[in-house]
Parts: structure tokens; sequence; C-alpha cells
């Protein structure tokens, strides 16, 4: 089964996007937190959706950060923002893919199959 991590600090969208991972077949672990990111990756997760803009921190801080050490660089990041136009600054910090919020079920069930295919 693979694993999700989730980082957002709206729990409405970590509940919400929890349970529609769950249903397809994943397992999933989130924080409400964005500066405990590294440290609440306790099981090495397939995937991590990231969102940008968290209370106290950047997302793609953390984006970087994962990206920069050799235990976490190759995994997947999904980041996910309410700001459409930043899709690029979010993929220049090193995201895998980027999806905007409000977004489909469907768009992000497929993007996460997609980016946990290897």
């Amino acid at each position: 089964m693979k694993k999700i991590f989730i980082a957002d600090d709206d729990e409405a969208i970590v509940d919400a996007t929890s349970m529609m991972l769950e249903m397809a077949g994943y397992e999933v672990r989130h924080t409400l937190n964005g500066a405990t990111v590294r440290q609440d990756i306790q099981v090495r997760p397939d995937l991590v959706l990231l969102d940008i803009w968290m209370s106290g921190i950047d997302g793609r801080d953390v984006c970087r950060s994962l990206k920069a050490d050799p235990e976490t660089l190759d995994i997947p990041v999904l980041m996910i923002s309410a700001g459409r136009e930043i899709m690029e600054s979010a993929l220049e910090s090193g995201a895998d893919d980027f999806l905007a919020k409000p977004f489909d079920m469907d768009d992000l069930l497929e993007k996460v199959a997609k980016l946990t295919a290897k």
C-alpha cells in the first residue's frame, strides 16, 4: 500500500483529502504544522502532498529542504495552493507537480497515481 503524507494547516482539506486518498487505497498520515514536516515524516512516504502557504512557514522552503536532503530528495512532492499564479515558484522550489485549490478530487488522484507509479 502506497503511503501519502499530507502537510496542510487547513484541517477540512486534510480531512477531505485523507478520506478520498484512503478510499482510493492509500495509507495517509498528516500534519497541520508545516514547521514539523521533517520530524513528522517517520515512515518514508511514497509522496508528500504539501501546501505552499501554511501558518508560520512557506511550503516552498519545506520542499527545498526535502529535496536538499539525500534521504528524502527522491520522494515526490505535490504542492497545492489557493494561489494559481505561484505554480512556477512551486516547481522552482523542487516540487514534482502542482495542483491549485480548490481542486477536483479526480485530478488529485490522477496526479498522486502518476507520481507514485515509480
